[in-house]
């Protein structure tokens, strides 16, 4: 889902870990699944830089509770 709103909204894997202060790797690992040890703060940065709706992040999480 992140990798799709980072898409739809224009950025780079670069240009966004820039934007978030942090490095494309861990971008890359978040968006990828691998990285479930992110800051909260760091999701929140992400969320707030992309422009995620709560409605959206909702639907995000509900999904995650049936796998």
């Amino acid at each position: 889902m992140l990798k799709e709103y980072r898409i739809k909204k224009g950025f780079t894997l670069e240009k966004l870990a820039e934007e978030c202060d942090i490095s494309w790797r861990n971008l890359q690992r978040i968006e990828n699944g691998k990285h479930f040890k992110a800051k909260f703060e760091t999701i929140q940065k992400i969320i707030v830089v992309l422009e995620i709706s709560d409605k959206d992040i909702i639907r995000f999480i509900k999904s995650l509770e049936k796998n």
